[in-house]
């Protein structure tokens, strides 16, 4: 089995080509620059297209078109470049288009900075653009696990025949880890769309269309869309629980967030206070059920977010008032530490800073 020393973006790329993906559509924004120049490297070696759009509101509509046609197919940006983009993901979810979107989020908002992020998990999570939809979003905590989701989205992209993103930030594209690598999927071998617009031999033409004048109609359309979605609700929704065994309180964070609120909680496991990891690895669908299987044990919850807190309203929803949140973030493209994030879990241990925001700093 292969391994490699690899930058997050790169192992997303990698991940993409391996999973069948054989066309890219993007414009370069720090921090995810390598997954172009990666792809824009590679891609032509096994017969693929990487083509730099004029702007990220043509790339969309590029990927649109490919998807269309039944290709498996990706573009990736940062913050205000997916901003660009969400009038075409509306339109890709409403067509139901399989193809996969990296986000790697900045600092904003505005066009911010170019340090890490999660300020934008509204606009993934909440639909983003137009109308009523969902993208699965999915958030790696390590370069490996940027590596699988990227070629399991392939696939969910597929079955589900809708726009999946990997939410990342800067650190997760930037940082070097080992990646083992999986096998490529064999193209011959993934199922035929019989939908595409790949030219009508010997059929009658595919229509792909997101119009619908009569209400009633569209109506319907969207009621389609959503038992889709109430389906990945079913199916999709997953979590990593890290020492919650026997927790009487509980952090909850996701991507660069978690893997320095591990550390934390080792930290203050050491210092006898009984606190775990929850993790969300689907931010849609949000993992309520499981979160909801801690309640019993957890008293008290902890969000930590790189953002002036979005997650935490998710969170909150999920446990329905039964346990009270407080929350610590750091914005701006700052990271929490370790040390701060203990001395959040300290505070919600003494019962300061419960359902208030005097955890922030």
């Amino acid at each position: 089995m292969e391994k490699r020393l690899m930058k997050g973006n790169e192992a997303i790329a990698e991940a993409a080509i391996r999973a069948g993906c054989r066309y890219f559509f993007g414009y370069p924004i720090t921090p995810q620059n390598e997954i172009p120049e990666y792809m824009a490297l590679h891609l032509p070696q096994y017969g693929g297209v990487f083509l730099q759009a004029e702007s990220e509101v043509s790339a969309i509509n590029m990927v649109y078109g490919a998807a269309g046609a039944g290709a498996r197919v990706m573009t990736s940006s940062s913050s205000p470049g997916i901003s660009l983009k969400m009038e075409g993901i509306s339109y890709i979810a409403a067509a139901e288009l399989p193809c996969v979107i990296v986000n790697m989020m900045r600092g904003g908002p505005g066009l911010g900075g170019i340090q890490p992020s999660q300020a934008d998990y509204f606009q993934a999570v909440k639909g983003g653009g137009h109308g009523d939809y969902h993208m699965t979003v999915l958030a790696p905590a390590s370069v490996q696990e940027a590596f699988d989701l990227t070629m399991e989205a392939f696939e969910i992209a597929d079955y589900y025949r809708n726009p999946v993103m990997i939410l990342g930030d800067g650190v997760i594209g930037q940082m070097m880890e080992g990646v083992v690598l999986r096998e490529p999927v064999k193209l011959e071998e993934l199922k035929e769309k019989e939908w595409a617009t790949d030219g009508a031999v010997n059929r009658e033409p595919n229509i792909i269309n997101s119009l619908f004048l009569d209400a009633v109609k569209l109506e319907e359309h969207n009621l389609k869309l959503k038992a889709k979605y109430d389906l990945m609700r079913e199916r999709e929704a997953r979590a990593e629980l890290y020492k919650m065994d026997d927790a009487e309180y509980a952090v909850v964070a996701y991507g660069t967030s978690a893997r320095i609120s591990r550390s934390a909680v080792d930290e203050a496991r050491k210092k006898g206070i009984r606190v775990g990891l929850i993790r969300p690895v689907s931010l849609f669908p949000f993992p309520e059920k499981i979160i909801r299987s801690t309640i019993a044990k957890t008293r008290t919850y902890l969000v930590v977010e790189m953002s002036l807190g979005q997650m935490i309203e998710d969170l909150k929803l999920a446990l329905n008032g039964k346990r009270p949140v407080c929350f610590y973030g750091r914005t701006g493209g700052i990271l929490p530490l370790v040390d701060e994030i203990l001395e959040s879990i300290e505070l919600m241990r003494r019962g300061e800073g419960i359902e208030a925001d005097c955890c922030l700093s």
